[in-house]
């Protein structure tokens, strides 16, 4: 198994450059990308889902991207020790009738000795919001390195 840098134990520095890389990858929306930072038995829980595997959570998110168009998602580090990270975040997105959405939420990661995420455990509240209100405005794919972040935005 190929490592996946960073690898714990973390410190700060490689924690917030863990999460960095998370969440560039989860912004390309390419389900491929994004599940291969998984062990192969994998764990989740995302609101009321709860995927074991890579394959499984391939499929999670092919769905969750069919459903949350035009997501733009931003991360920051919480906190770190050993081989664990707390992230929170915030993410915008519209349904297919044009609603948008800012989906708020907590994760907790922990890694293997490889770098792979073993656990993910997310709790994520959606708050309808008015396409003026929208504050993630970027083009599709990572965030660029000059767009705040959450605490800038007042998130």
């Amino acid at each position: 198994m190929d490592a996946r840098p960073p690898i714990p134990p973390f410190t700060e520095e490689t924690a917030i450059r863990k999460i960095r890389l998370a969440e560039d990858a989860w912004n390309t929306r390419d389900p491929d990308r994004v599940a291969s930072v998984y062990t192969e038995d994998t764990r989740w829980r995302n609101r009321a889902e709860f995927p074991e595997g890579r394959e499984q959570v391939r499929a999670f998110l092919k769905r969750k991207w069919a459903k949350e168009l035009d997501y733009r998602l931003i991360k920051e580090l919480w906190a770190y020790t050993g081989n664990r990270i707390a992230v929170r975040f915030a993410y915008e997105w519209h349904d297919d009738s044009g609603q948008w959405f800012r989906s708020y939420g907590n994760e907790n990661w922990e890694f293997d000795q490889n770098g792979l995420m073993m656990r993910r455990f997310a709790s994520i509240n959606d708050l309808p919001i008015k396409e003026s209100e929208r504050k993630f405005f970027w083009a599709l794919g990572p965030r660029p390195a000059d767009h705040p972040g959450l605490g800038e935005l007042g998130l």
